[in-house]
């Protein structure tokens, strides 16, 4: 007699996960580290000023009194993007049972919702392929851009000073590399807390542990508490321009670093993140979320750049 097996039985019940799984990456370094402040036009702009040069001081007795040329100060400014999300889901979606979440609309409302925020970050830190990461008025047919941290602002000019980026020279990192950047920043006042590195130069920076810079000494490698941890891993660099902590971010344009004072960088608002509903057309519902931001740099030289590294 025949045996009778599950290749043979009608009606198994499905063994699916109640749990979904999503493994994309969901941390946004840049946007999460820096504040926020509200605009009231696409075209936002804001003041810079800096002391002059230092200089020889002193006076006979008596001296006469001579006024000094005076430098006004220099306006900055950036446009607002637009940026937005819909989903359309039908009635019968959102009502049946599904694994892994009790309403369709709400699981992928939440999952557009990671995305939204990853989209701002790549924005402001990636290599955008439209307009050169620079701003742009944007008209009728073409989409208003804010400038990133690689761009050139609405004013034509680079949102992080040409003093202070260093040029790698299509070179992998180096640890001279952010001593020059940082003798330029501290050169011109900055106090920067922040290194922020693709992942690929994580394993770079901790290199940095087995060589010194300008000698043939190693620097001193040790295990935790004399047992078999070993640690391969900087998260804070110090150096005589002051203390960075290390952080990586997927989303870094590939061929910089980046050095800055979250301090001085803002995301400024036009309109905060909504979700709206949209008009209903049939048998379905339309969600959309939309946001009208700008990058903020207070100061152009509070922060820097290391170039065209590899």
């Amino acid at each position: 007699m025949a045996t009778y097996t599950t290749y043979n039985q009608i009606g198994i019940k499905e063994d699916i996960s109640d749990i979904i799984s999503n493994i994309s990456p969901t941390t946004t370094p840049f946007l999460s580290s820096i504040g926020k402040e509200s605009v009231k036009n696409t075209l936002f702009q804001w003041q810079e000023d800096s002391l002059s040069a230092t200089a020889e001081n002193a006076e006979i007795e008596g001296f006469t009194a001579s006024d000094l040329t005076l430098t006004p100060t220099v306006m900055r400014s950036n446009h607002t993007q637009i940026q937005s999300k819909t989903i359309k889901i039908s009635a019968t979606a959102d009502a049946i049972d599904a694994y892994g979440r009790a309403q369709e609309t709400a699981y992928q409302l939440s999952k557009k919702a990671a995305e939204f925020k990853r989209d701002i970050e790549f924005n402001l830190v990636g290599n955008r392929a439209t307009n050169g990461n620079d701003a742009a008025a944007g008209s009728s047919s073409a989409a208003r851009l804010t400038a990133n941290i690689h761009g050139d602002d609405a004013g034509s000019n680079a949102v992080i000073a040409s003093a202070v980026q260093e040029a790698g020279g299509s070179a992998a990192l180096s640890e001279q590399m952010i001593l020059n950047l940082g003798d330029k920043l501290y050169d011109e006042g900055s106090e920067v807390s922040v290194l922020m590195i693709k992942p690929a130069d994580s394993t770079v920076i901790a290199g940095f542990t087995r060589s010194a810079v300008g000698s043939g000494n190693a620097r001193q490698e040790h295990f935790v508490n004399g047992g078999r941890t070993l640690m391969n891993v900087v998260d804070v660099y110090i150096s005589p321009y002051g203390e960075q902590r290390v952080v990586m971010n997927r989303f870094m344009k590939a061929d910089v670093a980046f050095m800055y004072d979250p301090a001085n960088w803002k995301i400024c608002e036009l309109r905060p993140m909504t979700r709206e509903l949209l008009a209903k057309t049939g048998d379905a519902d339309m969600h959309m979320m939309v946001t009208e931001y700008g990058l903020k740099h207070a100061n152009y030289k509070a922060s820097g750049l290391i170039t065209a590294i590899t």
